[in-house]
Parts: C-alpha cells; structure tokens; sequence
C-alpha cells in the first residue's frame, strides 16, 4: 500500500478540492554495510576536525556556505527554521499549460494525487477538463517542511504530481544542441523499418534491474557457502557502415508486430 505523504487540498481560482498525495514509485535497493576487513565489525563515522586534529562532537558543528576559498557565512539553526516555508495544507495551482510544451528533463519525483472524502466529484470535473484540453498545471506545495514547485497530469486513472527541477537545476549540454547531419532516404526509410521491427506495447513488467537480481543471488549464494559466479562479460560493438549494420539488423530480428498478430489470428 503506497503510503500517505501529504493531505490538504488542491486549489485554483475559488475551487477548492479536498485530496492526498501518496508515493508512487521509490527504488529499489539493497544497502550494504561498511565493516572492518578484519573482524567484520561495524564501522562508523567520526567528525573530524582537521586544523585541531581531533574528533569532533555533534553538538559541535555548525553550518556554513564558502563564499570565498576558506571563508565561510555561518548560519545558526535557528536562521535557517526562519525562512523555511510556513505548514501549507493546499496545492495552489499557479496556471495550465500545454503538455506538449514541458519537456520531461524538469520531472523528478512521482506521486499519485487522490481525492480525499468529499472531493471525488469536483476532482472528477478538473480531470475530465484537463485531459480532454491536454493541459499540465503548475502548482506550488510544501512538504516536508521544504516548498515545491510541481506539474500535475493527468494519468490513466488519476492525476499524477511530479516535483519540478527549476531552470537553474537543468544543465544545458552544448552537444546536445546539434542538427542532424544529412541522412539519405534509403538510410532512413531502413532505419524507420528498424524501429518498427523492433516496436511492441510498452509493458514495465518486462523490464528488471538485473543487476540488483543477481546481487541478491551472490549473498545468498555466498551465505550458503557457494562460490559467486561471474557474469558474463559484455562484448564491445564493433563499429562499421550504418547500411551494412541496418540491412544486418532487420535480417537477425524478427517483426515484433507481425508475430503478435499472427498469434492472434490463430487463436
């Protein structure tokens, strides 16, 4: 059951609809413990302090931005509680705007926004609306004591909420920032043929963090007593003519779409 991370009410002009927001994905990991080589036992940090030698205590610290190579602006606590946001229990939303025009590198964290009691048909009314507009709406929340700036859309089902990198967060890659170089139509009308023979229904539930499979395989293998075995290594593609690697590609692979739909007219 995804857990409940916030609740108050989604906002815009005089509406108000009461709703919650859950975690809709988080990932999956497997933490593994620093230990000493020696005895396998746990090992911690220390504070250290480096121009007096010498462990620190954690009342000790404070915390400070270098504004300048080795001079620092030292911020207390009680500084810094000052300008956190107030508790907000509301999601203003601050306008809507064409979901074609927001490119998915500001999207970071998912969540799922759900109706609260009491708030199913007005949430219903602004889903129907902005699905069939095509619209994204840009709100603000505080959460964790920390204000977001946020894109809500609309899902299969529901909204979902998506925390925003700002414009400043987004690094911009000059080599990123390239026209296409001239491809000839035989080039291309291959390489589409390409993407279709490869294409199928996108189905997360095909997909696995294979590494993070065979990391639980190694410890418990190696709990057992059992040898790890390797994985395969992978081989390095060897780089030759685009026309040669494509006609090679489409006669090694079979259509995806064609073997479905024989399938189908089978059954």
């Amino acid at each position: 059951m995804p857990s409940k991370v916030w609740s108050g009410h989604l906002t815009f002009g005089l509406v108000s609809i009461p709703v919650e927001v859950v975690t809709a994905a988080r990932r999956k990991t497997i933490d593994l413990d620093l230990l000493h080589a020696k005895d396998h036992s746990r090992i911690r940090q220390v504070l250290y302090c480096q121009a007096e030698d010498k462990p620190l205590d954690r009342s000790e610290i404070v915390k400070g931005f270098e504004y300048e190579k080795g001079r620092y602006v030292v911020l207390e606590q009680k500084e810094i509680d000052a300008i956190k946001p107030p508790s907000a229990k509301s999601i203003e939303i601050l306008e809507f705007v064409d979901a074609a025009e927001v490119d998915p590198v500001y999207l970071d964290t998912s969540y799922y926004l759900l109706p609260a009691e009491g708030g199913e048909k007005p949430y219903a009314l602004l889903y129907s609306a902005m699905h069939s507009t095509r619209y994204y709406a840009v709100a603000k929340i505080t959460m964790h004591e920390r204000e977001y700036t946020t894109i809500v859309r609309c899902g299969e089902h529901g909204f979902l909420m998506h925390t925003m990198y700002y414009a400043n967060e987004v690094k911009e890659v000059k080599a990123f920032q390239h026209e296409p170089k001239a491809v000839s139509q035989k080039e291309l009308t291959l390489a589409k043929a390409l993407i279709e023979n490869l294409s199928d229904k996108f189905d997360p539930s095909k997909y696995e963090n294979t590494y993070l499979n065979r990391l639980e395989q190694a410890i418990q293998s190696k709990a057992k007593g059992k040898k790890i075995v390797a994985a395969p290594a992978a081989t390095k593609p060897k780089v030759i003519d685009i026309m040669e690697a494509l006609q090679k590609s489409l006669k090694t692979r079979k259509p995806v779409r064609k073997v479905v739909a024989k399938k189908r007219k089978a059954s």
